[in-house]
């Protein structure tokens, strides 16, 4: 029992297992980024790269780490580095600064030659020795043929995004400055891909920017339930890289860490962002009361650790309710008899 190890497998956990075995597997399951369980974790998952057994078994006569530096999923592993970035490193190191409390604002600072990339449109100011242009495709890819842009576009085109993308490049030879704005209330939350083991998930409409050599792609829902009811539809995005890459969310932002097994109920469009390892699902509301007149509407989003989450306390779609809501007279609450309420109310002036 002494030796009794576990790693995680999204919702699942492998093991038990002896620390070698543990060690020999973890390059192929995460790396240092891997969420273990064992004896001396007092009784919580954690990262593999903070255990000190671990890290002593990993480490080589000379006493350096053989945990790679910055560990990606598989996927993030494959892709290939861009021009501009450091050695070993897939993405271009971009400097990113928020501004700002409610309608926030983020300043990326680069280097001679370094690029960000931005979805159209939400560019708020950039300095003479920036160069920008609108790409068709992945900027990352700017010698790829035809089909292989128009199959990037249209994964972007089913996320709800344009099959454009804007890349901002410092042609002087000082630094110089590219700055974002939120498009609505809400909070910019900068993410280290590098730090979060190169892949995060995200709602589709909640990118802003990144650093070149980021890979913005899509991920599907496989269940018909989740993709159905789950608030974000079939598919969401899938942000890989080992860079800094900017989303966007409503109102506050709360960041979560749920451990093995534990599960969040939330409201289902009050998900941003969470780790691949995280278990997306679904359960209906229950009650006829609840169904009803709750206001919350027929389902749940359940997400089941271990894994980090990001939560937002006012999602778009719900401001845009309560603004349509307000503009034909009054508010329902989302409630079936808030047209009833409003009239008991005296709402209706």
């Amino acid at each position: 029992m002494a030796d009794h190890w576990y790693y995680a497998v999204g919702s699942n956990r492998v093991g038990p297992m002896p620390l070698a075995e543990l060690v020999r597997l973890l390059p192929t399951v995460g790396g240092p980024n891997a969420l273990v369980y064992g004896p001396s974790t007092n009784g919580q998952w954690a990262p593999a790269g903070q255990v000190a057994e671990i890290g002593a078994a990993m480490a080589p006569a000379g006493g350096q780490s053989l945990a790679p530096r910055g560990p990606m999923s598989a996927g993030a592993a494959a892709l290939a580095p861009v021009a501009g970035a450091p050695a070993g490193r897939q993405s271009q190191e971009v400097d990113f600064e928020v501004f700002g409390s409610e309608m926030q604002y983020v300043v990326c600072t680069l280097d001679p030659g370094e690029t960000v990339m931005g979805e159209p449109g939400g560019m708020m100011f950039m300095s003479a020795g920036i160069d920008m242009k609108t790409v068709f495709g992945d900027p990352n890819k700017e010698k790829s043929g035809f089909f292989d842009k128009l199959k990037t576009a249209g994964k972007r085109l089913l996320t709800g995004e344009s099959m454009f993308m804007s890349t901002f490049t410092n042609i002087a030879g000082r630094r110089e400055e590219v700055g974002f704005a939120a498009p609505y209330p809400g909070k910019i939350l900068v993410l280290d891909l590098a730090e979060l083991g190169g892949e995060i998930i995200c709602q589709k409409d909640s990118f802003l920017c990144a650093a070149k050599g980021t890979n913005i792609g899509i991920a599907f829902q496989k269940k018909i339930g989740v993709g159905l009811f789950g608030g974000e539809g079939f598919i969401m995005q899938r942000l890989q890289g080992d860079g800094r890459a900017c989303v966007h969310a409503g109102g506050t932002l709360l960041q979560r860490d749920l451990q093995y097994g534990e599960t969040l109920r939330i409201d289902t469009g009050c998900i941003v962002a969470m780790l691949p390892t995280v278990k997306y699902d679904i359960q209906f509301v229950g009650g006829f009361k609840n169904t009803l007149f709750g206001g919350e509407g027929l389902f749940f989003a359940n997400l089941t650790g271990p894994g980090r989450i990001w939560l937002q306390s006012l999602p778009f779609s719900r401001l845009a309710g309560r603004v349509l809501a307000n503009s034909h007279g009054g508010k329902d609450e989302g409630s079936v008899l808030g047209g009833l309420g409003r009239m008991l109310g005296g709402d209706n002036s």
